[in-house]
């Protein structure tokens, strides 16, 4: 349904090693950059799969929290988005479980990106 997404991000470099070391669990990786200056402190990420469907840029950041759920595999997968994200200075906001109220096989976990966005992986099957 979603084709792309992006957002600007209060520091460029931070918030693009974050999302590089918290999705590469997922499969996601950094597939295109587009630098605004030399210096790679300023410019737009995206990443995905084979063609980038989230990005983050340069840019005025979101006054209110953002939140973005990327589908992951498997649980074990999510179990390592969570620690990869935290790793990388992500906050949490909601250790890998269950999350029954939404479905009885809804896993996810959630930690909160470096400007405070809601970032959760899923998996919507029994594993």
């Amino acid at each position: 349904m979603i084709d792309h997404i992006g957002f600007g991000v209060t520091d460029f470099k931070r918030s693009k090693a974050f999302y590089t070391a918290a999705l590469a669990p997922l499969g996601y990786r950094l597939v295109m950059e587009m630098a605004l200056l030399d210096d790679g402190e300023d410019g737009y990420a995206g990443f995905g799969d084979e063609r980038p469907h989230f990005w983050i840029g340069t840019g005025k950041p979101l006054q209110a929290r953002l939140h973005v759920a990327f589908m992951a595999k498997c649980r074990a997968d999510i179990r390592a988005f969570y620690e990869a994200a935290l790793a990388a200075g992500g906050i949490d906001n909601g250790a890998p479980g269950l999350r029954p109220h939404y479905h009885e096989n809804y896993y996810a976990a959630f930690v909160l990106d470096p400007d405070g966005h809601n970032i959760e992986a899923v998996h919507h099957l029994p594993e």
